[in-house]
C-alpha cells in the first residue's frame, strides 16, 4: 500500500520541496465575504463608455409586471447539481504560491490578499486569449506572423490610412505590449484588433441611379460602428497559388500548440483501499438487520419527520417501521389481485412515487418492497405533463418494465387528472396502476405468515435512476449484496455506532441521502431526522437548529445548505454544533466546495463546529461512493489541497499554478478510497488507458459495493460497468472488471483523491476541456446579487459548426434594470475570456422562474439545453459572440487578378473536351399570318388592322373582386379610345413626335387604350405605378422622379388620380406646381374628331419601360418598335396564341414582361386576354382561381406574390374550393412571371395544395426576363417539362457549379427557368474575362435577340454604360456577334430529355442577379439561399433578408409569433447561417410581418430595406449585435 503511494505521488514530489515556505499565506475567504472587493473591482468600469453595443429592444416588447405579483424564484436557492457558493471572490482561487502543490488550509477568518481588480482590469482593457476569431470580413482571418518577418517598426495610427501598403501584412500577432502594432493606446474593449483603414461614416445609398450621401447618425448606425471597431484586423496577404476547394476540408484545423502541456510522470498503479473488516454480528441481508430492530429495539426511533415549519411532525420507531413494512410486503403479495391472485411475483420492478416531505411512507414502501422480494424503483412526482424531463423518466419506467406504482393517499390525491377523474397518462410513460400504501389500505398478514429473508445474492435489490448528460434517465441496478457491502464499508469508514443521531437534508430517495440516510441508519439503528427541501426554503437553519435540539452526531448535507445557514446565520446565535463529529458534504467532490465549506466554517466555528468534523465525499450512481473524508481526531494536522493550473487542467494534465494567480483553480481531498475497493485513474474518451501520475482521468472502481447494471439497456451497461483498463502498451492489467464513475481526478500524495469535475459537466471546445461548475463560479463572482439569482445558471455546449459551443443561460432577477444586466453579462464574458481562455458563444438571461426545474430546486439542464435549440427559452436578454469563439472558419478565398491571355482561353473553351455552354430558341421565321406581318409590322398598325377586320372582337376583358366583368373592350372600342386620347394628346397637350408622356393609371383597359393612343400620336409613352393614396409620402416621389428622369412632356391620367397630385397630401411629398401638362382621359371631348397618325419607323423608340430593381436602382430600357413586335411574335409562337384562345392574367402591368402581356401580346395575336388586378386578390383570394376554373382557362399568368398569396391563404380551404365546384383540370400552363431565381419551394407547394383541384403538377412553371430582354424563357405548350438539378451550394460560393445527388449534404435544387424564346440565343460568360464558359460552368448569362431593348434611357447620354451592357462582344471565340449583358449568373446544361426538333435539349438554370450576391469572405453569397436557411430556423420566422454593411452581416426576420419569442431566434439565426453558409451573422434585427418591403413581383427590396434599418426607421422589436 505504501509502495502504491509514493510511486503516485511521484509527480508531485517534485513540488512538494518548494512548498513550504509560504504556507501561511493561503486564505480560504469565501465570495460573499469578500464580495464588496469584487463591486469595488467592477464599479471602476462603471463609468467607462461601454465598448460594446448594448442591444435595441422596443420599449412595448417586455413590459415587466410588478415585482410583488411574481413568485419569487428560490433566491439563492443552489441547485441540485449546482452549489451555489462557487469560488474565491475573484472568480479564481487564491494565488498559488510560487512554489508548491498542496497546502493545509489557512485559520478561518483570514483575510483573502486577492483582490480581483487584476483579472478584471485585463479583461477589460482588452483580454483577447481566445479572440483569433474569425469574423465576417472578408479579410478578416487570424493568422500566425510569418517567421522570419520582423514586427512593423511603426504603423499609422487606426484613424490614418497610410499611403503606402506593404504586400504582406502580419495577420495576427501575440497581445503583448512589444508588439502591438500601433502606437495609440487601446480602448477599453472585450477583443479589440488592430484596425484596417477605417470606413467612411457616410454611407452612399444608390437609390433610383442617383447616389444619395446620407450620413450616419442614428443610434443603430452608431452602434454598428462600434461594432466595427471591435472586429477590425490588419488585412491578410494575398496567397501566391490559386485557391483549391476539397469539399472535405471545409474547417480551419488549427495547428496544435507547441507549449501545450504534455503528461510526464510514470504510469499510475491502481490504489487500494483498507480491508473490508470482519464483524462476528454483520447481518445476512439488510432485511434481517430491519428485523432485527424491529423486534429487540422496537421504541427506539429510527425517523423524525418535519412539518413546515421545522418542528417534528411525527416518529417512526423500528418497531412499526418493521410491523408497517411486513403489512405492505403481505399485501403486495397477497391482496392486489382480484379473488386474491397474485400480481406481483418476486423481481418485478414497482415504482415508488413519493414527495420530499414524506419520508415515513417511503421508508416503509422500500422495505416492504425489499421484504416482498420485489424491486424498488423510486422516482419523483410528476407535477404535470410537462415536468422538465418527464418523459425521460418514462424511459426508465419501460426500460425496467414498470406497470405498478406505490404512492400516499395524498399524494394521489395531488396528481393530475383527467375530467372523469383518472389519473394523467403522463407523456410517455407506460400504463401503470396505483396503489395507495396508508396503513388503513394495509392487510394484516395471518399469524403463520412472515416475509422470506434470503441471504445477499446478486440479484437487484433496488433500482436508482440517473440522468445522463443527454436528459436520458436511466436505472442504475444495485444487488442485494452491494447495498449490504456497501452499508458495511459506510459503517467501516464513518465509524457509525448504533443508536446515533443523524441529520439528513438530502433527498432520501437516492444517492447519499438514500445509502446513509435510510439504509445504513437501519443497519446501525441511527435515529434519521430528515429535512425536506420545503422546510430548508422556508426556514434555511432547520437543519443547523436540529443538530442542535438532537444533540446529532453526524449531518448530510450539500453545499446549498451550508451557504442557506450562512445566509440565515445571524436570526440564530445560540445553536451549538459541537455535537456534531462528521458534516459529510456530498457534492465536496465539486472544485467549488472548498469556498463553500471553509466560510461555513469560519462562521460556525465560534458555535462549536470543529475544523476536522468537514468530510467531503465523491459519489456517483454507478459506482456508489468512491472516497470520503474519514473524521479526523483533534489536533491532528488538516488534508492537504491542491492549487492548480485551470490551463493545464483544460489539457487534462495536472500543473501547480505559479504564473497567472487569476486562472487557479483550489480544489480539496475527498478522502481515501472506500473500504474493499480498488481504484484506477483511465483516460476518459476512447479505450480505459491508464494516466499518468500528472494527468486528470476518470476514475474507475472495482468493488462489491457498486451498482451491476443499467437494468434492461445491456448495451450502454458494457462500457460502464465492464471496464477492463489497459496499460501503454495495450494490454489489460487484469481480468476484474471495473466500473466507470463519471468523476474526472487524480491520486495525490499519501493515496488522496482530488476531484476536479464530473464526466457529464464538462464541455470539450476545441480541443481542451472546461468545467461548467467552473464557468458557473466565475459568472457568480461577478456582481451576482443585482442581476441574476445564485444557483439559477444553466451551463452547458451546443454542437455549432464542427465544434462546442458555450452557452450560459441565467435567471434575472425582476428589478434588474437593462443597463445592469447588459454591464453583469458583458463583465462575465470578460471574466471567463481572461480566466477559463475561452470564448462564449451566447449568454442569455431569462426571467425568474421559466428554466426547467427538477424537483428539487435545481436546473434540469438537459431540458434548458432543449429549450434553446427550439427556441423555446423566451430570454428577455441576449448577447451573442460567434466572433469570439468560432476560430475553425475556413481560410476566406483570395481572388486571383484577372487578365485575357492564352490560359484564360484555354481555361474558358474546350481544354476539358466540353462544348460551349450557349443555347437557343427554335428560328422566329415566318408565321402563318403572312398579312398581318408583311403589311403591319408594327403593333398600332395591327390595332387598326384588326378593328377594321373583326371589329367585335372582344380583347379584353376586366374583373372586379367578385368575378364580374366591369369593363370589356372589342377590337373597334379600343381602337376608337386610341383615337380620342391621341386627338387629346395633340390639343391639349401640344405634343410633338417623339416626346415621351407619363401614363399614370391603376390596372384596367385605360391604361392599354392610353399607350395606343400615345403610339398614335408618334409619342412614347412611360408606364408608371400610380401613387398609394394611403401611403402618399412613401410612393409619390418615386413617380415625381420617373417624370423627371423621363423628362415626359405631359401625363396621362384618371379624374381621381389627378385630384391626388394636385392635393395637399401631395404637396407634403413633393412639389405639386411643377407637374407637367396633366390630361384627365375620363374627360374627352365627344365630337369627331380629325384622323391623326404618325406611322413609325423600325428603330423608334414605342415606349420606355421604367423598373425599380431589387437593389434599389431605377433603371429605364427603350423598347423599340421592331423589338416589340419581335417580343410579341416570339410569344406568341412559343404559347400558341391565336384569336379563339383565352388568357388569364394576374400580374401587375407596369413593367417587364407583366406590362408586354397585359398590353401588347393580345393586339398582336388576337386572342383575348381576362385581366384580373392582383389587389383585388387582397378582397376576393380566391378571384384568380374561380376565374381559370370558371372561363375554362388553358393558359395563366401570375406573379409569385399572387402565387404566394394563394398558398398561404388558400391552403387550408381546398375543400371549400371543391365544394363551390373550383375545378383546375383545364389548367394546361400556369407561368410565373419573374426576373429571379426559380423559386421552387413556392412552385411545388402550389401545385401540390391545388392538385386536389385538378391541377396537374406540370402545369407550373417560370418564366425569365432582365431588363436588357424582358422575356428569355418561358415555358411553352410543346417540349420536355422544366427539368431540375442538384448544385452544391458550397461550389456555388466559388462560382462554379457541381452536380450533385438529390439530398446530399448542402444541395441546393434549381428548376430550369423555362424554354428558351424563338429568336432568343444564349451565351455563358465569364463576366471578367468575358470569354465564354463550358456546359455546367457558372457564369453571366448573355442573350442576343431580335427583342433586346435598345439601350438604357439616360438623361446625359452615357453611351459607355449602354455599351457595356446592350452591344458587348465575347473576348474571343466569336468576337463579332452582338450581345447584352443580363447581369444574371446561370448555366447551360445540356439534357437527355428532346426537344420539338428532336434535338437533345438544352436547359437555362438562373441563379441569382450579380448585383444582388453579397462577397464575404472572398466567396459570392446569394442572399435568397441564406433566407430560406433563416426561414427554417423556427416556425415564428414569416419572412428574412440579408443585407451587408461595411462587411457586416446583417439579417432582418419577421416575427410571425407572439413577441415572447423575438429573443429566441437570435442563436437560432446565428447557428443556421454559420451552419449552412460558414458565416458569421453581425447583427440580428427582429421586426414586425410586412416591414421588409417587397415590390409587385414579390421581390424583396434589400436596399430599401437596408437604407430604412441605417437610418432607424424600422422600428425593430429588437437588435441584436453579435460581439
Amino acid at each position: 500500500m505504501l509502495e502504491n503511494t509514493n510511486k503516485n505521488a511521484d509527480a508531485f514530489n517534485t513540488f512538494s520541496t518548494r512548498m513550504r515556505e509560504k504556507e501561511s499565506d493561503r486564505s480560504t475567504t469565501a465570495p460573499d465575504l469578500n464580495r464588496p472587493a469584487v463591486q469595488a473591482a467592477l464599479a471602476k468600469h462603471k463609468e467607462e463608455k461601454m465598448a460594446l453595443p448594448m442591444p435595441t429592444k422596443r420599449r412595448s416588447t417586455y413590459v415587466p409586471s410588478p415585482v410583488e405579483t411574481r413568485t419569487p424564484p428560490d433566491s439563492s436557492s443552489g441547485s441540485d447539481d449546482d452549489g451555489s457558493l462557487r469560488r474565491r471572490s475573484s472568480a479564481g482561487p487564491p494565488p498559488a504560491p510560487p512554489s508548491g502543490l498542496l497546502l493545509p488550509p489557512a485559520p478561518p477568518g483570514a483575510a483573502s490578499p486577492q483582490s480581483p481588480d487584476c483579472w478584471i482590469n485585463r479583461s477589460v482593457q482588452g483580454s483577447s486569449t481566445s479572440s483569433s476569431a474569425s469574423s465576417t470580413l472578408s479579410h478578416g482571418e487570424g493568422r500566425p506572423l510569418p517567421q522570419g518577418l520582423p514586427p512593423p517598426a511603426q504603423a499609422p495610427p487606426p484613424q490614418a490610412q497610410p499611403q503606402y501598403k506593404p504586400q504582406y501584412q502580419p495577420q495576427y500577432l501575440p497581445h503583448t505590449p512589444e508588439t502591438l502594432w500601433w502606437s495609440s493606446p487601446r480602448p477599453p474593449t472585450c477583443h479589440t484588433h488592430p484596425t484596417s483603414a477605417p470606413e467612411s461614416l457616410c454611407v452612399c445609398v444608390c437609390v433610383h441611379g442617383l447616389l444619395l450621401g446620407v450620413p450616419v447618425n442614428s443610434r443603430v448606425s452608431t452602434k454598428i460602428q462600434q461594432l466595427l471597431n471591435t472586429l477590425k484586423r490588419p488585412k491578410r496577404p494575398e496567397l501566391s497559388e490559386f485557391f483549391t476547394d476539397d469539399s472535405e476540408e471545409i474547417v480551419e484545423v488549427p495547428l496544435p500548440d507547441p507549449n501545450t502541456p504534455k503528461p510526464e510522470g510514470r504510469q499510475i498503479i491502481p490504489v487500494k483501499g483498507e480491508p473490508l473488516g470482519v464483524v462476528s454480528n454483520w447481518p445476512p441481508a439488510l432485511q434481517a438487520a430491519l428485523a432485527r430492530w424491529g423486534s429487540t429495539q422496537a421504541k427506539s426511533p429510527a425517523l423524525t419527520a418535519l412539518d413546515i415549519t421545522g418542528k417534528p411532525l411525527y416518529t417512526l420507531t423500528y418497531g412499526k417501521l418493521w410491523s408497517r413494512s411486513v403489512k405492505l410486503a403481505y399485501t403486495l403479495l397477497n391482496k392486489l389481485g382480484p379473488k386474491n391472485e397474485q400480481i406481483l411475483k418476486p423481481g418485478d420492478r414497482v415504482a415508488l412515487v413519493y414527495p420530499n416531505s414524506d419520508p415515513g411512507m417511503f421508508w416503509v414502501a422500500f422495505y416492504g418492497c425489499l421484504l416482498a422480494e420485489v424491486i424498488p424503483v423510486p422516482i419523483e412526482v410528476p407535477l404535470s405533463r410537462k415536468d422538465a424531463g418527464s418523459s425521460q423518466v418514462g424511459f426508465l419506467l419501460g426500460s425496467c418494465g414498470v406497470g405498478l406504482a406505490l404512492t400516499s393517499e395524498i399524494c394521489l390525491k395531488g396528481l393530475p387528472k383527467t375530467p372523469t377523474g383518472e389519473i394523467l397518462s403522463f407523456k410517455g410513460w407506460p400504463r401503470l396502476k396505483w396503489v395507495v400504501t396508508d396503513s388503513k389500505y394495509l392487510t394484516k398478514p395471518s399469524k403463520d405468515w412472515t416475509p422470506h429473508v434470503p441471504t445477499a445474492n446478486t440479484e437487484p435489490a433496488y433500482i436508482e435512476y440517473k440522468a445522463s448528460k443527454e436528459g436520458t434517465v436511466m436505472g442504475v441496478a444495485v444487488s442485494k449484496v452491494a447495498m449490504l457491502t456497501h452499508c458495511q464499508a459506510l459503517t467501516q469508514a464513518c465509524n457509525y455506532c448504533e443508536g446515533e443521531t443523524m441529520v439528513n437534508v438530502l433527498d432520501f430517495k437516492k444517492d447519499i441521502g438514500l445509502w446513509h440516510g435510510v439504509l445504513t441508519a437501519v443497519m446501525n439503528r441511527i435515529h434519521t431526522i430528515s429535512v425536506p427541501y420545503a422546510v430548508m426554503k422556508a426556514c434555511p437553519l432547520s437543519w443547523v437548529q436540529r443538530v442542535h435540539v438532537n444533540k446529532a452526531r453526524v449531518a448530510l448535507v450539500k453545499c446549498r445548505d451550508l451557504h442557506w445557514a450562512m445566509m440565515a446565520h445571524r436570526d440564530q446565535k445560540d445553536t451549538s454544533l459541537a455535537s456534531l463529529r462528521m458534516l459529510i458534504v456530498a457534492d465536496g467532490a465539486n472544485p467549488w466546495s472548498v469556498s463553500s465549506c471553509d466560510a461555513f466554517l469560519n462562521v460556525f466555528q465560534p458555535n462549536g463546529l470543529k475544523a476536522e468534523v468537514i468530510c467531503p465525499c465523491a459519489t456517483s450512481p454507478e459506482a456508489m461512493t468512491v472516497a470520503i473524508r474519514r473524521p479526523g481526531v483533534p489536533g491532528t494536522p488538516l488534508p492537504a489541497r491542491a492549487i492548480l493550473s485551470m490551463g493545464g487542467l483544460s489539457h487534462g494534465v495536472i500543473r501547480v499554478n505559479t504564473e497567472d494567480k487569476n486562472s487557479a483553480l483550489t480544489v480539496q481531498d475527498v478522502g481515501h478510497v472506500m473500504p474493499g475497493a480498488l481504484m484506477c485513474i483511465v483516460k476518459a474518451d476512447g479505450p480505459p488507458l491508464l494516466c499518468k501520475t500528472d494527468e486528470i482521468g476518470e476514475i474507475v472502481i472495482n468493488s462489491r459495493a457498486g451498482g451491476t447494471m443499467y437494468y434492461g439497456l445491456p448495451g450502454v451497461t458494457k462500457n460502464t460497468f465492464e471496464v477492463i483498463p489497459v496499460n501503454s502498451s495495450g494490454a489489460p492489467i487484469g481480468e476484474i472488471p471495473f466500473v466507470r464513475s463519471g468523476l474526472l481526478g487524480f491520486v495525490g500524495p499519501g493515496s488522496l483523491i482530488f476531484v476536479v469535475g464530473k464526466n457529464e459537466g464538462l464541455l470539450n471546445v476545441s480541443g481542451r476541456r472546461h468545467n461548467a461548475d467552473d464557468l458557473v463560479a466565475t459568472a457568480l463572482a461577478v456582481e451576482p446579487v443585482k442581476t441574476v439569482y445564485r444557483g439559477r445558471i444553466s451551463v452547458f455546449s451546443v454542437t455549432v459548426f464542427y465544434d462546442e459551443r458555450i452557452v450560459i443561460v441565467a435567471e434575472q432577477r425582476p428589478d434588474a434594470s437593462e443597463e445592469d444586466s447588459f454591464q453583469w453579462m458583458s463583465r462575465v464574458l470578460q471574466a471567463i475570456d481572461s480566466i477559463h481562455q475561452v470564448g462564449l458563444y451566447c449568454l442569455a438571461l431569462v426571467p425568474a422562474n421559466t428554466l426547467p426545474k427538477t424537483p428539487l430546486g435545481g436546473i434540469h439542464v438537459s431540458d434548458a439545453k432543449q429549450f434553446f435549440l427550439e427556441g423555446n427559452l423566451h430570454p428577455c436578454n441576449i448577447l451573442m459572440c460567434p466572433h469570439t469563439c468560432v476560430t475553425n472558419l475556413p481560410k476566406p478565398r483570395q481572388k486571383q487578378p484577372v487578365g485575357v491571355g492564352p490560359a484564360s482561353i484555354m481555361v474558358g473553351n474546350l481544354v476539358a473536351g466540353k462544348r460551349i455552354a450557349q443555347a437557343s430558341g427554335r428560328d422566329l421565321g415566318m408565321i402563318e399570318d403572312q398579312d398581318l406581318i408583311r403589311k403591319h409590322l408594327y403593333l398600332s398598325e395591327a390595332l387598326q388592322w384588326r378593328a377594321q377586320t373583326d371589329p367585335d372582337h372582344v380583347l379584353y376583358v376586366l374583373l372586379n373582386a367578385k368575378g364580374v366583368a366591369v369593363c370589356t373592350a372589342t377590337c373597334l372600342q379600343l381602337h376608337k379610345r386610341a383615337e380620342k386620347i391621341a386627338a387629346a394628346l395633340m390639343e391639349k397637350g401640344s405634343i410633338n413626335t417623339g416626346d415621351n408622356v407619363v401614363l399614370l393609371y391603376p390596372p384596367g383597359i385605360d391604361l392599354i387604350a392610353s399607350f395606343y393612343g400615345c403610339l398614335y400620336a408618334g409619342c412614347v409613352p412611360v408606364n408608371v405605378r400610380p401613387p398609394h393614396p394611403q401611403n402618399l409620402g412613401a410612393t409619390l416621389p418615386t413617380v415625381r422622379m420617373i417624370i423627371d428622369v423621363s423628362k415626359a412632356a405631359c401625363i396621362l391620367t384618371t379624374q381621381n388620380l389627378t385630384r391626388i397630385l394636385r392635393s395637399k397630401e401631395a404637396s407634403a411629398s413633393v412639389n405639386i406646381k411643377t407637374w407637367p401638362t396633366i390630361i384627365d382621359t375620363d374627360d374627352l371631348p365627344r365630337r369627331r374628331l380629325p384622323q391623326i397618325y404618325k406611322p413609325p419607323t423600325a428603330e423608334m423608340i414605342a415606349y420606355l419601360d421604367f423598373s425599380v430593381s431589387t437593389t434599389g436602382m431605377l433603371t429605364g430600357v427603350k423598347i423599340s418598335h421592331v423589338a416589340v413586335s419581335a417580343l410579341c411574335r416570339s410569344i406568341k409562337l412559343q404559347c400558341e396564341l391565336y384569336s379563339s384562345r383565352q388568357i388569364a392574367i394576374c400580374l401587375d402591368p407596369y413593367c417587364g414582361l407583366g406590362f408586354v402581356l397585359w398590353c401588347l401580346a393580345s393586339v398582336y395575336s388576337g386572342h383575348q386576354s381576362i385581366l384580373i388586378p392582383p389587389f383585388e386578390l387582397e378582397t376576393c383570394l380566391s378571384l384568380w382561381l374561380s376565374t381559370l376554373s370558371q372561363y375554362r382557362i388553358r393558359d395563366t399568368f401570375c406573379s409569385y406574390s399572387v402565387m404566394e398569396l394563394c398558398t398561404k391563404g388558400l391552403g387550408t380551404q381546398t375543400e371549400l374550393l371543391k365544394a363551390r365546384g373550383v375545378n383546375l383540370s383545364c389548367v394546361r400552363s400556369c407561368v410565373v412571371v419573374a426576373e429571379e431565381r426559380p423559386r421552387l419551394v413556392l412552385t411545388h407547394s402550389f401545385s401540390k395544395l391545388f392538385k386536389d383541384l385538378g391541377l396537374s403538377p406540370r402545369a407550373v412553371s417560370t418564366a425569365f426576363g432582365s431588363r436588357v430582354n424582358l422575356a428569355v424563357c418561358m415555358q411553352g405548350t410543346t417540349g420536355p417539362d422544366p427539368s431540375t438539378v442538384y448544385v452544391d451550394l458550397k461550389s456555388l460560393r466559388h462560382d462554379r457549379v457541381r452536380l450533385v445527388e438529390r439530398g446530399a449534404p448542402q444541395s441546393l435544387p434549381l428548376m430550369e427557368s423555362g424554354k428558351i424564346l424563338p429568336g432568343v440565343r444564349v451565351i455563358i460568360v465569364n463576366p471578367e474575362t468575358r470569354g465564354p464558359l463550358g456546359d455546367s460552368h457558372l457564369g453571366e448569362i448573355w442573350i442576343n435577340s431580335p427583342h433586346n431593348a435598345s439601350g438604357y434611357f439616360t438623361i446625359y447620354g452615357e453611351e459607355s454604360l449602354q455599351a457595356d451592357h446592350f452591344n458587348t462582344k465575347l473576348s474571343f471565340g466569336d468576337p463579332t456577334t452582338l450581345w447584352a449583358r443580363t447581369g444574371y449568373l446561370g448555366f447551360v446544361k445540356r439534357t437527355e430529355l428532346l426537344d420539338a426538333a428532336g434535338d437533345r435539349h438544352d436547359a437555362l438554370f438562373v441563379v441569382g442577379s450579380l448585383d444582388e450576391t453579397l462577397e464575404l469572405r472572398g466567396l459570392r453569397y446569394h442572399p435568397t439561399d441564406m433566407e430560406t436557411s433563416v426561414s427554417r430556423a423556427h416556425r415564428s420566422i414569416a419572412e428574412s433578408a440579408v443585407f451587408t454593411w461595411t462587411n457586416l452581416l446583417v439579417v432582418v426576420a419577421e416575427l410571425g409569433g407572439s413577441e415572447q419569442d423575438a429573443l429566441d431566434l437570435v442563436p437560432l439565426i446565428t447557428n443556421v447561417v454559420l451552419e449552412e453558409h460558414h458565416l458569421i451573422v453581425g447583427v440580428v434585427v427582429i421586426v414586425d410581418p410586412g416591414v421588409i418591403p417587397i415590390n409587385s413581383r414579390g421581390e424583396k427590396q434589400r436596399m430599401h430595406l437596408r437604407d430604412s434599418f441605417l437610418a432607424d426607421q424600422l422600428d425593430p422589436i429588437y437588435v441584436a449585435y453579435n460581439m
